[in-house]
């Protein structure tokens, strides 16, 4: 089978779990040499590797706070200098918490954290990463379903966080352009992970029937479109939004 991208390297935040690590060995299946970033799950981003090595590709973990910039500055300087380039960036490391507007009290320190991960984040990294990244390269993130619609009380702050990556998308596409750097935004809809388990009782039943298809997704399914806009296949597609939620906003 071929391995369309042999000799690039990426770097999927958050890559020790869930759809992170779907990603991360849906590219090393393609011959990517992959680096993952994690937060506090040193044994499980130890095991990802592990796996992605005997795929036969090179891989390595580094530990960062997503909502510290600097810190994530130094993951993708460290990353750069450790295999040498970067040619494809996945922002995916998240939060999400949720709380009405109304609630007494509101906890403004979560909300700035959410922001400072899922939007700041994704920001430093792509900053840290444009001045290293080669031409042609990929940057996509994962966003949300939940950055078009809010389909519940509760997730707005979330839900803001996720519209911001959209239109950081669609902004950084036009400066990065000229380079023949794609950027691009995968908004999966209800996908079963630890942070939002399928098992969840009427919650994750709600879910799966706001859905045209009536269930949960998989993370490989997330991670075959990223995948794919990380391919060559994709090179024409750039400021884009691809939602992976099963028709949820059908």
């Amino acid at each position: 089978m071929s391995k369309e991208l042999t000799g690039k390297v990426a770097l999927v935040t958050g890559g020790s779990r869930g759809i992170g690590a779907a990603i991360a060995k849906a590219l090393a299946d393609d011959g990517t040499d992959v680096a993952i970033s994690y937060a506090a799950s040193a044994d499980k981003a130890e095991a990802v590797v592990k796996e992605l090595r005997r795929k036969g590709v090179r891989a390595e973990a580094f530990k960062a706070d997503q909502a510290n910039a600097k810190e994530v500055e130094a993951l993708v300087k460290a990353v750069a200098e450790r295999f040498g380039r970067l040619d494809i960036l996945v922002n995916n490391a998240a939060v999400f918490i949720t709380g009405q507007l109304n609630d007494h009290p509101n906890n403004l320190a979560e909300l700035e954290r959410q922001f400072a991960i899922n939007v700041g984040g994704v920001a430093a990294a792509v900053r840290a990463a444009v001045p290293v990244m080669s031409e042609g390269g990929r940057i996509i993130s994962i966003g949300s379903v939940a950055g078009e619609t809010s389909p519940w009380p509760g997730i707005a702050d979330y839900s803001a966080t996720k519209g911001a990556v959209a239109a950081f998308t669609r902004g950084w596409a036009r400066d990065l352009g000229p380079r023949g750097i794609t950027v691009n935004n995968v908004q999966p809809g209800p996908i079963d992970t630890d942070m939002n388990p399928a098992s969840n009782g009427d919650f994750s039943a709600a879910q799966s029937q706001a859905t045209a298809l009536g269930r949960y997704g998989k993370p490989e399914e997330v991670a075959a479109a990223v995948a794919f806009l990380a391919s060559p296949k994709a090179a024409y597609i750039t400021g884009a939004t691809l939602n992976v939620d099963g028709g949820m906003t059908a």
